[in-house]
């Protein structure tokens, strides 16, 4: 009975809600997916030079192998006017993922720390950062649910390990020269709280606080 029961498992595998992290190619772009217990994010950016093209994503419902998105933000939306999509889980998707890191999930950015102590933000507002860490993969994607307008856009692989936290840039919206730049950070969680400390991309200074999402 046992050894029926693993059968079924790996029979049903491809079409149960597995967090991971996926990828196809489309020509000349690479699509990239993220797909945890309730969130999907896909990304097109070229596969040569990681020039961003879109992101999309949102909370989901899951039909036999397919998922249904709500989008609370979608980077094309002034053209193609996509709220909801529809995608089905296929076999040109490849799963990309790496083991699992520290930190993994999702965030939304809580505040900073100044000199005069912590600056905290309202997460519950329309306007949001989010960051999902899933697999060795990031992105973070700034964006207002009121009206699906989005504001920016990065993301590629990142490690996390006793304090020590590294960005690799496989793409980002804002600037594509800073495409395969390395960040280093210092990491610390504090239950559902990290404080995320180091410098940007551009070489300023930074002590962020991010907030698990429910």
């Amino acid at each position: 009975m046992q050894k029926f029961q693993l059968l079924l498992l790996v029979f049903l595998l491809p079409f149960a809600v597995i967090a991971q992290v996926y990828s196809f190619a489309d020509g000349e772009k690479t699509h990239r997916v993220f797909l945890d217990e309730n969130y999907l994010i896909e990304t097109v950016f070229k596969t040569d030079d990681g020039f961003f093209v879109l992101s999309r994503g949102g909370f989901y419902t899951s039909d036999n192998g397919s998922y249904n998105v709500q989008f609370e933000f979608n980077s094309n939306f002034e053209k193609d006017r996509l709220s909801t999509k529809k995608y089905d889980h296929k076999e040109n998707w490849k799963d990309i993922s790496f083991p699992n890191q520290n930190l993994e999930g999702k965030w939304l950015m809580a505040g900073r720390v100044k000199p005069e102590g912590e600056q905290r933000r309202d997460i519950t507002s329309s306007r949001k950062t989010m960051k999902i860490l899933l697999n060795g993969y990031f992105q973070w994607i700034a964006f207002d649910t009121a009206n699906m307008s989005f504001k920016g856009s990065g993301g590629g692989t990142y490690t996390a390990k006793e304090g020590a936290y590294v960005e690799t840039l496989d793409y980002f919206s804002r600037d594509p020269e800073k495409v395969g730049k390395i960040l280093p950070f210092e990491y610390k969680q504090k239950q559902n709280d990290w404080y995320h400390k180091g410098y940007t991309s551009k070489g300023a200074p930074m002590h962020e606080i991010w907030h698990k999402r429910n």
